[in-house]
C-alpha cells in the first residue's frame, strides 16, 4: 500500500489557477470552515528575501525564519480582508472558504 505524501493531500484541497488579484493564485478544491487546517507552507529555509519567501517569527530562536515555498501555497495572494492565516508555517481558514474561491492571506500579518 502506497502512503500519500503531504503534497498529494494538499493538492486534493488546493489548486493553482489564474487570479484576478495577481498572476497565479491558490483556489479551494473543497470547502473550508473557520479554523480548518488547509496545509503547510513547505520549502527550504533561506536567509534572504525573494520570490515566494514566507517569513515567520520563531520565538525559540528569537528571530524571523524565511522559507522559500516549493508547494502550491507559494501562490497565495494578499488581501486586506484575507480568508486564511498562518500559525507558524501552517495555514488555517479564518473565514468560510467556498469551493472555487481564492485563498488569500494578509502579507503584513504573515510574519507575526
Amino acid at each position: 500500500m502506497r502512503r500519500r505524501s503531504a503534497a498529494e493531500t494538499l493538492d486534493r484541497r488546493v489548486r493553482v489557477g489564474l487570479s484576478s488579484i495577481h498572476g497565479q493564485g491558490c483556489f479551494a478544491r473543497i470547502g473550508f470552515e473557520p479554523g480548518d487546517y488547509i496545509g503547510t507552507f513547505e520549502g527550504l529555509e533561506v536567509e534572504e528575501d525573494g520570490p515566494h519567501v514566507l517569513w515567520v517569527y520563531d520565538p525559540e530562536r528569537d528571530r524571523l525564519i524565511g522559507r522559500r515555498g516549493t508547494n502550491v501555497l507559494r501562490w497565495l495572494n494578499h488581501s486586506d480582508d484575507p480568508n486564511a492565516e498562518f500559525d507558524g508555517f501552517e495555514l488555517y481558514a479564518r473565514l468560510t472558504i467556498a469551493v472555487g474561491s481564492e485563498i488569500t492571506i494578509d502579507y503584513s500579518a504573515s510574519s507575526s
